[in-house]
């Protein structure tokens, strides 16, 4: 195997891993190609393929099955299988955004074992992740009833997964991201409005919003940010006066002032309309639940910023389970041998998903 980074590592072993040296990185996180060579896997699995060659048995065929162990929503799905792509192996999945029960096999890999030992972990950390933020996701969309969420939550996480966050986020139901990369892999055009220090560093709010105007194409929705200097009722009039173009405000009010709350909410869509701006939208972000976003929708928000939520949500677990060696039926203690009925598994064309983001199905689907 070729190098990767830091010392070569021509053949991977328990003996070459323990001696290689990466290369210093700036960000420390893994790189694709290093995904790829098996550098994030738990290193067993290397002793495992060291053993298993050393008896002759490195090429035995075996069908292995993912499964759930807690429902959710499938999402990372299209990622495993490009990584499990061009190897020589036959694929079944469920597609992107399947609902998940408990138990439910998702992904069935029939081949070579030692073609997909060491990608195990990083198949299982990609459906885990992703599965768990598009579970959270869901939960948000349900309870914003229709009302637009966008993800606001590349800041809690390390920047080399946001954009597969903003991913998940929009399996999950989200009509938008605000990172660049998200949106644009997704090809959407990314989503935000304007940070405190932008308004801090100006001085005035509808000065902020005015230039905002000029510059920005007439495409971009004109939503301008009305907590920062004085009571957000009064701020939100101001800038509509301001501002015919005024698409909407948002709410961002720190814990320190109470939050966001339904009441706020109620009282500045009042006031909006009472003063003739029944078209302007109030758009909510800051620390959202779904609980909190059923509440501030009922109060009148046309639109969320959700983050935190969605990024600390815990990852859906998921185990691979060896079902046949040579084609007899095998597994450990308190599981069933063999291969589990699973309706709706797609038989998928690993080259095909190896040049597509989202791999296309063979028609050929499991009985």
């Amino acid at each position: 195997m070729a190098g990767v980074g830091g010392d070569p590592l021509p053949t991977l072993s328990w003996q070459s891993v323990a001696s290689w040296r990466p290369a210093p990185q700036r960000v420390r996180s893994a790189t694709p190609e290093q995904v790829e060579a098996g550098l994030t896997a738990d290193v067993y699995f290397v002793g495992t393929l060291d053993v298993l060659e050393r008896e002759g048995l490195a090429q035995q065929v075996v069908t292995a099955e993912v499964f759930a162990n807690r429902s959710g929503l499938l999402a990372g799905m299209d990622e495993a299988l490009a990584l499990l792509a061009d190897r020589g192996l036959e694929l079944w999945a469920a597609p992107e955004g399947a609902e998940l029960a408990a138990r439910q096999v998702v992904l069935r890999i029939r081949g070579p074992y030692s073609r997909f030992a060491v990608l195990e972990t990083a198949v299982l950390g990609i459906l885990a992740a992703s599965s768990g933020w598009a579970t959270a996701a869901r939960a948000v969309v349900a309870a914003a009833g229709g009302v637009p969420v966008i993800s606001y939550g590349a800041r809690h996480v390390h920047p080399a997964v946001a954009s597969v966050m903003d991913r998940a986020a929009l399996v999950g139901g989200f009509q938008g991201v605000s990172t660049i990369l998200g949106a644009r892999q997704a090809g959407l055009v990314p989503a935000g409005t304007m940070p405190h220090a932008l308004m801090l560093i100006v001085g005035d709010t509808v000065a902020v919003a005015q230039t905002f105007d000029a510059l920005m194409p007439p495409g971009v929705p004109r939503t301008v940010l009305v907590d920062t200097f004085h009571d957000e009722v009064e701020e939100a009039l101001r800038v509509a006066r301001a501002l015919p173009s005024l698409a909407s405000v948002r709410l961002d009010t720190p814990r320190e002032r109470g939050g966001v709350t339904a009441d706020l909410v109620r009282e500045l869509r009042a006031h909006l309309d009472r003063a003739g701006f029944p078209r302007v939208g109030i758009f909510v972000s800051g620390g959202l639940s779904p609980e909190r976003v059923a509440e501030l929708r009922e109060a009148g928000a046309a639109g969320f910023g959700v983050g935190h939520y969605v990024a600390a949500a815990p990852p859906l677990d998921f185990t691979m389970d060896l079902k046949e060696v040579g084609g007899r039926p095998v597994a450990k203690r308190g599981r069933i041998p063999g291969i589990t009925e699973t309706p709706g598994l797609m038989r998928w064309d690993a080259g095909q998903a190896a040049h597509s983001r989202a791999p296309s199905p063979s028609p050929s689907r499991e009985a």
